[in-house]
């Protein structure tokens, strides 16, 4: 006797977990298009003028946070004019460019509009095995929300694009990533997200290549922390691994927020405010519609036993504020590898996007030796140039940085204190 499948058995063996894991993850991936405008050492025609130098860029990006902040590939938005966003919905915002990475070539924007966006499903890249089936979503030569499936081909490549962008451990994958795929999810069979597809091999078939999602989302919480976005502070360190039950605590800055509130080193952070912390980026995220002086509970795991602690938000360093620069001191002794005819300087720990240090071309691990005449050996020197009577005066504000066997200098022009916006 033959059996005949109903309609509903048909339906549901259609519904495949692919389908399934789609479904979950579509409405939290966009498209990003947008006017590009080639830069200098771009290849175009010898003879082309400033039109053609414009061209239409797309891509993809998948919304980390539900006020609209999004994550994508830097080459993606990089001389981007207007960078419009389509939503799930067929709604197209504009976005604004919050803070890039050029290393790791990611960034996030935002759209500012009064909705709630839904998040991307964030899994974890540390268990993934050669051969079990990803899935990518993207804006594929323009085709929105294209979905394409294959198997993770190998792990930890690194890849070199060209003279000036290489890829270090990256995931290889066949399923096809085409031009527009990049900065869009690599998804596991589950629905969530394990990598951020970022690069194809030219010339070959289905060869493409994604960030890991454990590296994506470590260097998320920098470009979203609130030090960048919000101009406060709070001091954490954190392991770069997720835990199933909070992140742990591996440093603390000193005389911090952080450490004030009487967390340590080993703690396990379990929420900040109302919000579940998973990951470092979500301590950024829980705090970043807070202001400075802002009194916020964190919970935590020390010795097997749950406290809650309060944790008070400080505004950043003038350094910041006005310069863009977050600088460490050097220990002496470290300083003098260097063979300069100066006595000390500073290393450069981050750079705030399009601050007067960003304008300059001032990158991380630059070593600031000098401010108009005076150096600057501690942070003290630092303060002390920023907080004179006649700074104003000083602007533009001259400065020197080592950079490798090079001593270059430029000249800052000096923000505003800035004001803040609403997150």
């Amino acid at each position: 006797m033959v059996v005949l499948a109903t309609a509903a058995t048909q339906a549901s063996e259609r519904r495949t977990p692919i389908v399934v894991a789609v479904e979950q993850a579509r409405p939290s991936v966009v498209n990003i298009h947008g006017e590009k405008v080639l830069g200098a050492t771009d290849a175009r025609p010898a003879d082309a003028t400033d039109s053609s130098r414009r061209v239409n860029g797309m891509g993809t990006g998948v919304v980390i946070d539900q006020r609209g902040y999004i994550l994508t590939n830097h080459h993606v938005v990089d001389g981007v004019r207007k960078i419009a966003v389509t939503t799930h919905d067929k709604k197209t915002h504009i976005a604004r460019l919050v803070s890039h990475d050029l290393k790791t070539d990611l960034a996030v924007i935002k759209i500012d509009a009064n909705e709630t966006f839904p998040v991307i499903s964030i899994g974890t890249s540390s268990d993934l095995m050669a051969g079990e089936t990803v899935i990518a979503v993207g804006n594929a030569f323009g085709y929105e929300h294209t979905v394409t499936t294959g198997i993770i081909s190998a792990l930890h490549r690194s890849v070199q694009v060209n003279e000036a962008q290489n890829y270090d451990d990256l995931i290889q994958t066949d399923a096809p990533i085409n031009p527009g795929n990049s900065g869009g999810p690599l998804l596991n069979i589950d629905g969530e997200t394990i990598g951020i597809n970022v690069a194809v091999r030219a010339g070959a078939q289905n060869i493409g290549f994604a960030i890991p999602i454990d590296k994506a989302m470590l260097i998320a919480s920098d470009l979203l922390s609130t030090r960048r976005v919000r101009s406060t502070w709070h001091g954490v360190k954190s392991t770069a691994t997720p835990g199933k039950h909070g992140i742990v605590v591996a440093d603390l800055e000193d005389d911090s927020p952080a450490s004030a509130s009487g967390l340590k080193p080993g703690d396990v952070i379990t929420s900040v405010g109302d919000s579940r912390v998973v990951r470092a980026l979500d301590v950024e995220r829980a705090l970043l519609s807070r202001q400075a002086g802002d009194e916020v509970p964190v919970t935590v795991e020390r010795n097997q036993k749950k406290m809650t602690l309060n944790l008070v938000l400080a505004s950043c360093s003038p350094t910041w504020e006005l310069l863009g620069l977050q600088l460490e001191a050097i220990p002496p002794k470290q300083f003098q590898q260097y063979k300069s005819r100066y006595r000390g300087g500073l290393t450069v720990a981050d750079v705030r996007a399009n601050s007067p240090a960003a304008k300059q071309g001032i990158r991380r691990g630059d070593i600031l030796v000098g401010m108009h005449v005076w150096e600057t050996v501690t942070l003290d020197n630092v303060t002390y140039i920023l907080s004179r009577p006649d700074f104003a005066e000083l602007d533009p504000l001259k400065f020197y940085i080592l950079r490798g066997n090079e001593t270059l200098y430029g000249h800052f022009t000096v923000a505003q204190r800035p004001t803040l916006g609403k997150p």
